[in-house]
């Protein structure tokens, strides 16, 4: 299934690659050429005016992408219909942008950059300029170790992304490239194991290779079966000569009205299945019954697949990321919308502890102003009142007390706006440790998913791989024993047929010293005899020779007479007829 931003990426390449001066703005004529090479690959016609016509307002200068782009879906893209090879398209704005961005001394080979250069297309976000970011370089280079057969180091990755997190942790294209080049998660790798890894991961992404093997097909007007390499996709089974896949051999289309069912044995193969289509049936033989039920569960998957609507798995893997990237972003904003509304509680909160700092201040001015009204009235008491030093000593008592209350109510209202103070600090500290909480929790909890994760993975394969040890452990001495006796039944056939050969060869001279008084009759004949002899020797390299006076037919051959017996020559006849037949069958 082709989707638009399948072909705007790699035209988004290419328009930046004729972009020389980075202003965002390419001229006419380069985007003529570019249309017209786009309308060659994708097969539509070009109209070489529309480009005139759409920016006959705007004659001034070069062409942005944002103007390009209405251009280009109205007049190349709608057009465009769904049997082009999206291939052809990477290939050649590849070819407009590799030069610009790319250095020649690579440690992979072109052919490979440009695969990690349409991976990069198909996991980069669908924004421009095109980035792929931290958990889809950490998808594609699981996927290369393990297509490559190495571990994944999760040490050397985090430490990558804490180097990458300063760039923004997102990378483009080319940094990608180099990013394999560099060698940083292949080393002690050969280029030929890097490059057989970055294929198998472009099949799979890329090409929608699902799964790909030898088997056995029966053919459909002879009847015969034949070795073929079959790669299964979404929608078709292709099978090829060899699985250098130069010769196509077929197509089995398939949609949701195909069915795959095992079948029983027959002509000698016991892993047969058949594939049901509109107007055809293709029967399959497997290699092993493991193999075939991988393969029917593999076909049953995308018929089902096909049923549903649904895309290819890894496909659905990536949109189902960035929907997961998408919502934890949210969720991140939404977040921080939160926290900024906390702060400004915090904010509020600390103005009202201020407003209150600010009346116990006025408070104890207003105490302060009033112990000097107090000592004022007192002395002015003390003047006139000298006569009366009990009734002043009371008062002054009184006094003394108020003063003593007063300024217990004043260290209260201190304390308690030191407390409040106290409480807004650990307020801040709880809310900060809440926070590291949640994201130490966040980030145990993904540790752990990833964790589990690994750990099924790995026993399944674990599980596998003691299958196929135990069936090739037992298979290998199946063979062996069947080796074993077929080797003693060879030695003993060849004692017996030694002996016999030593019989034959005594009867022999008797016979020959017989016939050497033959009259010239009989001569005559044994020179006949002697040209069928050399005629069917050629071409089977058995002789049958009737000869005279005995009453049952002696076979001669080239080792003299009856030195194989009647069915040991039917055994060779058929051979013989067998591999006469196939050879017919080839040519």
């Amino acid at each position: 299934m082709v989707l638009r931003s399948d072909i705007l990426k790699p035209i988004w390449h290419a328009f930046t690659a004729l972009d020389l001066d980075k202003t965002g703005k390419v001229s006419k004529s380069q985007l003529k050429v570019l249309s017209h090479n786009l309308c060659t690959v994708l097969g539509i016609p070009h109209n070489s005016r529309a480009l005139e016509e759409h920016f006959k307002d705007d004659d001034a200068g070069p062409v942005s992408t944002q103007g390009y782009m209405p251009y280009l879906n109205r007049f190349i893209l709608d057009k465009a219909e769904g049997d082009f090879d999206v291939m052809e398209v990477n290939k050649m704005c590849w070819t407009l942008c590799v030069r610009k961005n790319m250095s020649n001394n690579l440690l992979i080979s072109d052919q490979d950059a440009f695969k990690v250069w349409c991976i990069f297309n198909f996991l980069s976000e669908d924004k421009y300029p095109l980035i792929i970011v931290i958990e889809e370089i950490e998808y594609f280079l699981r996927k290369l170790m393990d297509a490559m057969g190495t571990a994944w180091s999760e040490e050397r990755f985090q430490d990558y992304k804490v180097q990458l997190s300063k760039r923004g942790s997102v990378l483009n294209a080319w940094e990608l490239i180099e990013l394999v080049c560099l060698g940083h998660f292949t080393k002690r790798l050969d280029r030929q194991t890097v490059s057989m890894g970055i294929h198998e991961v472009f099949q799979e992404l890329i090409l929608d290779v699902l799964k790909q093997g030898y088997m056995t097909k029966k053919g459909h007007l002879r009847k015969n079966w034949t070795e073929r390499w079959f790669v299964l996709q979404l929608n078709c089974i292709t099978y090829y000569v060899s699985e250098d896949l130069t010769e196509k051999k077929g197509v089995i289309p398939l949609d949701r009205n195909c069915s795959v069912e095992i079948l029983p044995e027959k002509e000698g193969k016991r892993c047969l299945f058949i594939v049901r289509c509109a107007d055809k049936s293709f029967e399959i033989n497997g290699t092993d019954k493991k193999r075939r039920q991988e393969w029917i569960h593999a076909i049953q998957g995308c018929i089902s697949r096909l049923r549903q609507g649904l895309p290819t798995p890894h496909r659905e893997a990536r949109d189902r990321r960035r929907e997961l990237r998408s919502r934890m972003q949210v969720e991140q904003e939404d977040l921080e919308v939160k926290m900024m509304q906390l702060q400004l509680a915090n904010e509020t909160k600390q103005k009202e502890l201020e407003a209150m700092r600010k009346k116990l201040e006025e408070a104890a001015a207003m105490a302060a102003l009033e112990e000097q009204r107090r000592v004022q009235t007192q002395l002015e008491l003390q003047n006139h009142y000298k006569m009366d030093l009990e009734r002043e000593k009371m008062v002054r008592l009184k006094m003394e007390e108020q003063v003593a209350q007063k300024s217990n109510e004043l260290e209260q209202y201190l304390q308690r706006v030191h407390e409040l103070e106290d409480m807004y600090h650990r307020l801040e500290e709880a809310l900060e440790d809440e926070r590291r909480a949640r994201q130490d929790e966040e980030a145990l909890r993904r540790l752990q998913a990833k964790l589990l994760e690994e750990e099924v993975s790995k026993r399944a394969e674990l599980e596998q791989i003691h299958l196929q040890q135990q069936q090739a452990i037992s298979q290998t001495q199946a063979e062996k024993e069947e080796l074993e006796r077929d080797q003693l039944t060879k030695e003993s056939a060849l004692q017996a047929a030694m002996q016999q050969l030593e019989n034959l060869e005594r009867r022999r001279q008797g016979a020959q010293e017989e016939y050497e008084a033959v009259t010239k009759k009989l001569t005559q004949a044994t020179i006949k005899t002697k040209s069928w002899k050399d005629k069917v020797a050629h071409h089977e390299g058995l002789i049958r020779l009737i000869q005279p006076g005995h009453k049952e037919p002696v076979k001669m051959t080239n080792w003299g007479p009856s030195a194989f017996t009647d069915a040991e020559l039917e055994m060779r006849e058929k051979n013989w007829q067998h591999r006469k037949n196939k050879t017919a069958e080839n040519q």
